[in-house]
């Protein structure tokens, strides 16, 4: 189990009932989550009292119940890097906070390599991890399909006071974009992706993550440097076992260029209790 554990600006503060209920900055928020199954021991004042509360729908989806007027968004900050924080309409806030254990690993890949490093952000959403290659000194690539979060991930880079760093931001299929990267012949010495569980693609094509993530990953492989540095995936597809992603990384990475591949569970610790809330699964593989 990886745990994003060095937070300030965010706090897991309980979990219970389906719910957390957690910290963002200045704002305390509540929101299902289908990985808790256990009950809430006690509702107290706090979980009552929450600037916003996210309602699923018996038909599905859902929608905030907001007891005190938010601003439009808000920033938080994790070590030097800072995020805008907006409620959506699909109960996320703009931020998956158990990342910033993968952005503490890749930080510290980037700056310990001694040479230049180019990273490819796939799936990018509002580029908490472009955010931390940049800041670590990397060369990237922001690629995503919708054109709200890549100007999201742009305004997280300002933020950060990053504006100036070398970072292309693409509005496109990642499965298209990477194709066009191998006629070109362009390489990059990190891959990250976060691929969803479904989708589909500008022109109609269909992602569906148990069919389509192999191959995807083989056609990454094309686009690696001769030395490469990291390849990280993330899933939050349920059913999906950490040692697929391994068994994967193995048939395509580690086969080829050697290299260390470590997989598991990634987490947030609840601070109310000695218990850690499982929230996706990784793998990474890294040169050796």
């Amino acid at each position: 189990m990886f745990v994003a554990k060095d937070w300030q600006d965010y706090e897991l503060i309980d979990a219970g009932g389906g719910e957390r209920l957690e910290r963002w900055g200045h704002v305390v928020l509540r929101r299902p989550d289908p990985q808790i199954i256990w009950p809430l021991e006690h509702e107290n004042e706090l979980w009552r009292s929450v600037a916003g509360h996210y309602h699923r729908s018996a038909s599905g989806g859902g929608q905030w119940e907001y007891k005190t007027k938010l601003p439009d968004r808000w920033t938080i900050g994790y070590r030097d890097l800072k995020f805008y924080i907006r409620p959506t309409n699909f109960k996320h806030t703009g931020l998956f906070p158990e990342q910033a254990a993968n952005w503490s690993w890749m930080m510290d890949k980037i700056r310990g390599a001694g040479r230049p490093i180019r990273v490819l952000n796939l799936f990018a959403y509002t580029g908490g991890a472009t955010v931390a290659a940049a800041a670590a000194g990397a060369e990237v690539c922001h690629v995503d399909a919708a054109k709200g979060m890549v100007l999201w991930a742009k305004e997280n880079l300002e933020l950060s006071g990053l504006a100036e760093r070398p970072v292309r931001f693409i509005t496109d299929d990642v499965f298209k974009f990477v194709q066009r990267e191998q006629r070109r012949g362009n390489k990059y010495d990190g891959i990250i992706m976060d691929p969803p569980s479904y989708g589909r693609g500008t022109g109609g094509e269909v992602w569906k993550l148990e069919e389509s993530l192999y191959p995807f990953i083989q056609l990454c492989t094309t686009i690696l440097s001769d030395n490469p540095l990291f390849f990280l995936i993330n899933s939050y597809t349920t059913g999906i076992s950490p040692t697929v992603l391994g068994n994967i990384a193995r048939i395509s990475l580690a086969d080829t260029y050697g290299g260390r591949i470590t997989s598991g569970e990634i987490g947030l610790p609840i601070t109310s209790k000695d218990m850690v809330l499982p929230a996706g699964i990784l793998c990474r593989w890294e040169e050796a």
